[in-house]
């Protein structure tokens, strides 16, 4: 009774007696009933509240994503503590895009001659995701083997990931998708005519494939993610670039050029992933380059230089077991910046038939002046060597960088965007007026190309005054065909000193030739600042609006700032010269489609949005006009693939040129195959080809597949005749898509051309006739572009079928173990509706001597 009277004394205590027995199990069954209510309070509350919030439940089947970690989960009781100084959760992705290797037309150099025709180096997509420590705020940046962003694939690959994780976890806001500017990738991926000129509309395998593999490479990046750190550093790439369009250059002011020692950046900026316990995972940078090192001439998907080195890259990072080139787990990206008017080719450009240098102002050579001659080259012997030694260039300064303990980021995750109406953007002049930018529109210089690539006909470099030829044709033909409405004379008087060869601003049939919603975007993720533009800024350009940032962002609480700019994201908008650039009309500027404002437009709309970044206040910015998607009145022209056949008596996978017996280190060995159309399987995330070497004399272990450097894979339509070379180029592929989706062709343009010269430059009455009436009958023919909306890409079964021939090389590197070896081919032949039938062949066994 003591113990009970000593309770009574303590207070609330019921008068009759409590047993210790009692107490403990009252206590037990109070626990396990708030244990229970906190569980189905967690549960409800995830369910209606956490899905929405955060959307980091697990993605479904529709993609397939990588397992090598658990993801983590919203009711991860760490996931809701305050940010970790320095502590972020990242992870990484990587994905295959390569799409159609054969009969599609190359995006970059606008020539509608280079068509692809087989396989060097395979396309990837590759991402980081990365969220603050309390997976409160999260951005994602993917990287891909294209030719620039486009503004169709952000919209279906954010949808797609809303449809995985809830509307809020992956949007437009968060989410930059940027090209590498690689030109030797496969075109018809945009939801603008212009940039499909020479692809003859969209082309829907290519869009496919760069839509899945970037979703891919987010969702793993996502899904893979753990706790980790960020490590930013810089360094100089030695002889990687040079500019240009140096005449451009130095309309910029003196004293802002004095600022700098080269004409281009040469710096790179990388950061490096890594999980807390130090387990390097990935690497991103950005390093102002064209990717131009393989020329129009080439035949081969390639990633050009950036591809290249990130597959050195990787390759270095490989662990234990990973022996195949595109399946390493680490990430290595080499992102682009501000590159436009950066060249790989750092020769410089010569007149190929002289010898002599090109005129400096126009890049043409000859009497009278051509740009065709005009030609970069460098820095190797071919462009194979050129492309190699660019890549080894970057490879090594990020090696450096990578292998130094780098600058801690540390600090909140966000981003900013906003949609603006280009064509229309207020610019605050420095008279205190306000002017606006204009609807788009190509210069001259446009169709006159680079050093990199030369453009068509007569057309050169720096022109600021149109002819009456064009003009007319513009006028008679362009308008009256694609224009709803005339562009008025305020239009052109808003380009100046532009002359506009392609009033694209006005060019609406079958759709709109150039975007008019344009993304403004920012990335935060501690001090660093990656810039996304929609497009290629020049060297000066990207230097201003960096330094612009960097100091709003001073202003605005960050005071140690690293900013980079993420060059041709979202959407494509061509060019973005400085004004006094503009001023030049070299192809840059002359590519600067929103008139002599469009670099203040951006360089005043981003740095409004940076204190809102920087502050956490970005749910406030007005998020602008969203863009339409019109994905489903893409034309496309490409026909579908040809059924195969193949000679009587062989089969598909035989050989018809094979191996030699005996090769040597640094020998090439070449097989020819009978084989199919490899757009029937575009083998993404596999292989056409492989080296196999003979282990323990009886098992065959791959040891180079199609997207390693010393391998090749092309293929031919085996009865193709090569027919005499007529040029073609933008404006001859110009007339053919707007042939094609108005009505017959008639303008004879070559013959005009030539009256044209042969009545001095005068636009006869005659010549005036055949213009107009070129106009006239193609809006007479007019039809309904319906017809030619995407198509399932199954076989042209009305066709007659084609024997394919497929040659495999393989260059044997130095350091090549002897030993015995051959080579696979896997491919796929196709006949009438039928799904594609797989097969393989081989060639002999042969011998390599080391």
């Amino acid at each position: 009774m003591a113990k009970h009277k000593r309770l009574e004394e303590e207070g609330d205590m019921p008068v009759h007696f409590v047993s210790t027995k009692s107490v403990v199990l009252r206590f037990l069954f109070g626990f396990i009933f708030i244990a229970l209510l906190g569980t189905a309070c967690v549960l409800l509350g995830y369910y209606f509240g956490f899905i929405d919030a955060f959307n980091l439940n697990n993605p479904t089947d529709q993609t397939p994503v990588s397992t090598t970690s658990a993801p983590f989960t919203p009711y991860d009781p760490v996931a809701f503590a305050e940010p970790v100084p320095g502590e972020f959760f990242v992870g990484v992705g990587r994905a295959d895009v390569t799409g159609p290797i054969a009969q599609v037309n190359m995006m970059g150099y606008a020539n509608p001659a280079q068509t692809a025709a087989g396989l060097h180096l395979r396309l990837y997509s590759r991402a980081f995701v990365v969220a603050n420590s309390s997976n409160r705020s999260r951005v994602a940046f993917a990287t891909v083997d294209c030719g620039m962003g486009s503004q169709i694939i952000k919209l279906e690959v954010v949808k797609r990931l809303k449809a995985m994780f809830g509307n809020n976890t992956y949007t437009e806001r968060n989410v930059v998708i940027s090209g590498t500017h690689s030109h030797s990738g496969p075109a018809g991926f945009f939801q603008t005519l212009l940039p499909e000129v020479t692809s003859l509309g969209a082309v829907k395998q290519t869009t496919d494939a760069f839509i899945d593999g970037i979703v891919k490479s987010i969702v793993q990046a996502h899904t893979t993610s753990k706790k980790g750190r960020l490590r930013l550093g810089t360094d100089v790439v030695t002889e990687g670039n040079i500019n240009r369009s140096p005449y451009a250059y130095l309309k910029d002011p003196q004293n802002e050029r004095d600022l700098y020692n080269f004409n281009t950046e040469q710096d790179m900026t990388l950061l490096k992933f890594e999980h807390e316990n130090g387990q390097p995972i990935g690497m991103f940078n950005w390093f102002p380059v064209h990717g131009t090192s393989m020329n129009f001439s080439n035949e081969l998907i390639s990633s050009d230089n950036r591809g290249r080195a990130s597959s050195l890259f990787e390759k270095m990072m490989r662990k234990n077991g990973e022996n195949i080139s595109g399946n390493e787990s680490f990430v290595g990206a080499f992102a682009s910046a501000n590159l436009g008017d950066v060249s790989p080719r750092t020769k410089g450009p010569i007149c190929v038939d002289s010898g002599l240098s090109c005129d400096f102002a126009t890049s043409t050579c000859d009497i009278p002046p051509r740009v065709k001659n005009c030609v970069a080259f460098g820095p190797g012997v071919d462009m194979f060597d050129s492309t190699d030694i660019i890549a080894k260039k970057q490879f090594d300064t990020a090696s450096r960088i990578f292998n130094k303990s780098g600058e801690v980021l540390d600090g909140s995750v966000g981003w900013v965007h906003q949609y603006v109406d280009m064509t229309k953007a207020p610019v605050k002049m420095d008279d205190g007026t306000t002017t606006y930018t204009c609807k788009p529109g190509m210069g001259y210089s446009f169709a006159a190309g680079t050093t990199d690539g030369a453009g068509a006909f007569n057309f050169v470099q720096s022109m600021t005054k149109g002819t009456l030829l064009w003009d007319a044709v513009r006028d008679d033909i362009i308008v009256k065909v694609v224009c709803s409405e005339p562009p008025p004379a305020e239009y052109y008087d808003c380009h100046h000193p532009k002359p506009v060869l392609l009033p694209t601003g006005y060019m609406d049939k079958p759709y709109a030739w150039h975007p008019t919603i344009i993304d403004i975007q920012m990335l935060k993720i501690g001090q660093l600042i990656i810039i996304a533009v929609p497009g290629e800024f020049t060297t000066m350009a990207g230097r201003r609006i960096k330094a612009a940032v960097k100091k709003e962002a001073a202003q605005h609480g960050l005071p140690n700032a690293k900013v980079v700019l993420a060059g041709l994201s979202n959407v494509y908008t061509h060019y973005i010269a400085t004004p006094e650039e503009y001023t030049a009309q070299r192809y840059e500027g002359a590519s600067t489609i929103y008139g002599p404002n469009t670099f203040t437009a951006y360089y005043q709309k981003y740095s409004s949005l940076v204190q809102a970044m920087v502050q956490g206040t970005q749910g406030k910015v007005d998020p602008g006009p969203s863009p339409a998607n019109i994905l489903d009145k893409q034309v496309e022209f490409l026909p579908p693939p040809s059924p195969d056949k193949v000679p009587s008596g062989k089969s598909f996978g035989d050989v018809v040129s094979d191996v030699k017996a005996m090769y040597a280190q640094n020998d090439k060995v070449s097989v020819t195959f009978y084989g199919a159309n490899p757009r029937h399987n575009m083998k993404i995330g596999s292989t056409y080809l492989a080296i196999q070497q003979l282990v323990n004399g009886s098992m065959w272990k791959t040891i180079l597949v199609d997207t390693d450097w010393e391998t090749t894979f092309a293929w031919k339509d085996a009865a193709l005749k090569t027919s005499p070379k007529t040029e073609r180029n933008v404006i001859t592929a110009l007339f053919d898509i707007i042939s094609r989706t108005t009505g017959a062709a008639s303008f004879d343009y070559e013959s005009a051309m030539q009256l044209y010269e042969q009545e001095g430059s005068t636009l006869t009455p005659t010549l005036r006739d055949v213009i107009r009436r070129a106009g006239s009958k193609h809006l007479s023919n007019s039809v309904d572009t319906g017809l030619f909306q995407f198509k399932r890409n199954s076989v042209n079964a009305e066709a007659p079928s084609v024997e394919s021939h497929v040659t495999v090389e393989w260059y044997i590197p130095a350091g090549q173990q002897s030993g015995t070896y051959r080579v696979a081919y896997f491919g796929d032949h196709k006949t009438g509706e039928a799904s594609p039938t797989p097969f393989t062949g081989y060639s002999s066994q042969f011998k390599v001597q080391a």
